[in-house]
């Protein structure tokens, strides 16, 4: 896929990951007494972030080493079943006694996870600081005694890490054993739970060249991982990351913050060693199928399936932009210009059941939004959307493409924020795009124009809410071609006060993709975020 290395399977189980000791008891290992953790630790090495730095820098300038692999006819047998049987077990979780609140449990290699990625543990105290490599150990997992991971190397390596809940406790009371809020696995992907408890959109910590055409994705991949001891009244755990591909090396440190939604802050150290066509800061990654907007009758027995439903932007001239999303026939790719950007986000607004009727509640995945801690300076949203014909693929991508060429040697930097939560952190004051429907054109009781579609843009709140009686707001209307007829606006026949709805006829002038414009204004004021959608006529 050209979104990722991974198969959607490791979503599912991820989403899952609440239950997973209830799976690993059910393998019927006992479990050990609660004891200090007993990890095996390699000899100590000075580290610091600025010599991963160099090491990063210095690692451009050389020919690409892929890490050693594990023998790959083992790796085919740990397959989807035989992998969600291997569990960490908890009582080896890295500060499980602390310092800090959270502890860190480890992934397995596996079919889908093949590349071992080495973990290190600096010093609580001391300068100048060190780091350990905390030595793979099968013990540490519980397997069933046939598991084909038993037939992997000694050193047969981790394949990711999460951080547990607070084994402190919280409001929630949850047992950190068995509830984790973080996730680091698969290639440079990470996510998070949002303030609503569920995994969903993901994270990478860099994308090459995603859907360029005659030119194949490339997937960096985090090669080591460094865990900083937490003070123990600290709701901050950072991480510092090497990250090694074909076309770059970098350096990374991300600090995690667990609150009400999940904040962190990355900073990504960037050595490229050799030209990149499309180069993703922040990307994003998500899945969209169907919605409420356009889906073939009777597809599936639920009324929409998507972890993301639009694309936010908040531009750096201050415009707030919505752009719901599509499940394409071809691969698409929009850009979205911009210099300076506030943030954009893979949101997900639709949050009642009704409108999905799915236990993996999909009405509860978390929004992801990318705040700039820097100037970006010139460059584009660029949003990548492939055509999918089920949930188990990730099929869009959101990322920053800078406007500046992507060329060997050059160094870049880059500071972001990340949150994970219902909601966007800085939404617009004015009224939201809520809903996007698209049925056929022409009036009831006549013939239906062939051609003609009919658009209800629902809006909610703002300004909206204050509109007075007998007062409607207009609708501010553009498309790159086409015509537009019978446009008007009309309050939500909901009771719900600021719920309105723009309609309009739209006719293509031919089968070719048309990007859309839409705004609502009262009088001469704007009163709306601006809608954008790319319409593929049908």
């Amino acid at each position: 896929m050209p979104c990722g290395p991974r198969v959607k399977v490791d979503r599912r189980f991820v989403l899952s990951a609440a239950g997973a000791s209830i799976a690993a008891a059910a393998l019927g290992v006992p479990t050990r007494a609660a004891a200090p953790a007993g990890l095996k630790l390699g000899a100590p090495a000075e580290f610091s972030f600025d010599g991963l730095t160099a090491e990063a820098r210095a690692r451009a300038a050389r020919p690409y080493q892929p890490p050693p692999p594990l023998p790959q006819s083992v790796l085919e047998r740990i397959d989807y079943d035989a992998w969600g049987r291997i569990r960490f077990n908890t009582d080896e979780a890295l500060f499980r006694d602390g310092p800090g609140a959270y502890p860190v449990t480890f992934f397995h290699v596996g079919r889908f996870f093949p590349t071992p990625v080495r973990m290190f543990v600096l010093a609580a105290a001391g300068s100048p600081t060190t780091a350990r490599e905390i030595l793979y150990d099968p013990d540490y997992f519980r397997m069933p005694p046939d598991s084909p991971a038993r037939k992997l190397p000694r050193n047969g390596g981790f394949a990711g890490f999460r951080f547990q809940e607070s084994r402190l406790g919280d409001q929630q009371k949850l047992d950190w054993r068995t509830n984790d809020w973080v996730a680091f696995l698969g290639a440079s992907y990470f996510r998070a739970i949002g303030e609503l408890y569920q995994y969903g959109v993901s994270a990478r910590g860099i994308a090459i060249d995603v859907a360029l055409a005659g030119q194949p994705e490339e997937f960096p991949v985090f090669r080591r991982f460094y865990f900083a001891p937490p003070a123990d009244s600290a709701d901050t755990v950072t991480v510092y990351a090497l990250l090694e591909g074909a076309s770059v090396s970098g350096a990374y440190r991300v600090d995690m913050q667990r609150e009400k939604a999940v904040l962190m802050e990355v900073e990504a150290r960037l050595f490229l060693r050799r030209d990149v066509g499309r180069l993703g800061i922040a990307p994003l990654t998500s899945m969209y199928w169907f919605s409420e907007t356009a889906k073939p009758t009777a597809i599936d027995w639920r009324p929409e399936v998507h972890d993301s439903d639009g694309l936010a932007l908040w531009t750096g001239s201050g415009e707030h932009i919505w752009r719901p999303l599509n499940d394409p026939q071809d691969i698409a790719a929009s850009a979205f210009a911009d210099r300076a950007p506030r943030g954009f986000g893979l949101l997900q607004r639709d949050r009642v059941f009704d409108h999905y009727l799915d236990g993996v509640h999909y009405e509860r995945r978390p929004s992801l939004w990318v705040e700039p801690l820097d100037d970006w300076g010139e460059g584009a949203v660029q949003l990548i959307e492939i055509p999918t014909d089920d949930e188990i693929n990730d099929n869009v991508v959101a990322m920053w493409v800078p406007k500046a060429p992507a060329t060997a040697g050059a160094s870049l930097r880059f500071r972001y924020r990340l949150y994970w939560s219902a909601d966007e952190p800085h939404p617009t004051p004015l009224a939201r795009c809520v809903a996007t429907r698209l049925g056929r054109g022409g009036q009831p009781g006549r013939p239906r124009p062939p051609g003609v579609r009919k658009f209800a843009v629902e809006f909610l709140g703002g300004p909206l809410a204050e509109v007075p009686y007998g007062v409607a707001p207009q609708p501010v209307l553009w498309a790159a071609r086409g015509t537009f007829a019978r446009a008007f606006t009309e309050a939500v026949p909901d009771g719900i006060p600021g719920h309105w709805r723009a309609e309009f006829d739209f006719t293509a002038a031919d089968s070719a993709t048309v990007d859309m414009r839409l705004f609502l204004k009262i009088g001469a004021r704007t009163a709306s975020e601006t809608w954008l959608y790319q319409y593929h006529p049908f």
